[in-house]
């Protein structure tokens, strides 16, 4: 068995597929299959093309609904569904607070409580209509969504569906960093993921063994910013419209990568023992967190182990 690898810039993202297989021109098919359908999602969903459901409803929010097609209907409802049980930690709402934020800015200011305030209105996911007939209504002008903290993830999981039906049986989605895994790496190994030191991301930190699950990070390895002695992460709490600080990453296991994306956010938003404590009441998730003190902790039976120095 060889592996076939494709690599290429998808999603704003370095995307890596890469299938198990005996046969070449069978791989290479099922690679470009895969990396098809990731640009298809890519054009429904980015926040950088007129014709994107996501810019048409970004651009009549407060103005009317837009009809989008059933998978993005069907997103949007997900990725709310993850909200009210984050308790708002995760909101595809977060836009206009993003926007207020410089984190590769070395003299960072913090913008006025005012300015924050105003943004923070536009915030919520409870300003997203779900209507009749596929349509979505973003209640209020100026608000903004975007599928930054899901896009890659339901990509990844929409492959792996693509290629399982095909046949595959042993292959990686790689979306930077962001991993889904089919079946092992050979016969008597599953696919080891390396999680990266924080302070030196070229470094492994530890090592965790997945087989048929997904795997991604949260983390602030370069966008963040140091205040008074105190680190501030490019992750914003949806709920005060603040930088989270105490975390440098968060990684979550599960079996699916959408939601493997949407909770590192959450968790990384939540706090380290919070975010525990909720991973700990869902069915087969993990995680892995890493402090701004470089302490780790994880959820209950969480297998893995550390780099050897």
């Amino acid at each position: 068995m060889d592996e076939f690898r494709l690599v290429e810039k998808l999603m704003g993202s370095a995307f890596e597929l890469i299938i198990v297989d005996s046969d070449k021109i069978r791989a290479e098919q099922f690679l470009q299959e895969g990396r098809n359908e990731i640009k298809r999602l890519e054009n429904l969903l980015t926040e950088f093309a007129q014709s994107s459901f996501t810019s048409l409803l970004n651009e009549n929010a407060g103005i009317k609904p837009v009809q989008v097609d059933l998978e993005v209907y069907q997103l949007i409802q997900r990725c709310m569904n993850l909200s009210k049980l984050t308790q708002g930690a995760f909101d595809i709402t977060v836009g206009p607070l993003k926007k207020l934020y410089n984190f590769k800015n070395e003299d960072f200011v913090f913008p006025e409580k005012n300015t924050v305030k105003k943004n923070l209105a536009l915030t919520g996911f409870q300003h997203i209509s779900l209507l009749d007939d596929h349509k979505i209504f973003l209640k209020k002008k100026g608000m903004h969504i975007s599928f930054a903290a899901v896009g890659k993830g339901y990509a990844a999981d929409k492959v792996k569906a693509l290629w399982l039906k095909k046949g595959v049986q042993n292959g990686v989605i790689n979306a930077s960093g962001d991993l889904t895994v089919i079946g092992k790496k050979s016969e008597e190994q599953p696919w080891q993921i390396g999680i990266a030191n924080p302070d030196a991301a070229s470094e492994v930190l530890c090592f965790l063994p997945v087989e048929n699950a997904s795997v991604a990070t949260s983390g602030d390895y370069e966008q963040y910013f140091m205040q008074n002695g105190k680190r501030y992460s490019h992750n914003i709490d949806p709920r005060t419209g603040k930088p989270v600080s105490g975390i440098k990453s968060v990684t979550v296991i599960s079996p699916g990568a959408e939601l493997c994306d949407a909770l590192a956010t959450a968790v990384y938003v939540m706090g380290f023992e919070t975010g525990l404590h909720f991973i700990n009441q869902l069915p087969q998730t993990h995680c892995l967190i890493i402090s701004d003190k470089n302490e780790v902790f994880h959820s209950r039976n969480l297998t893995f182990k550390y780099a050897e120095k």
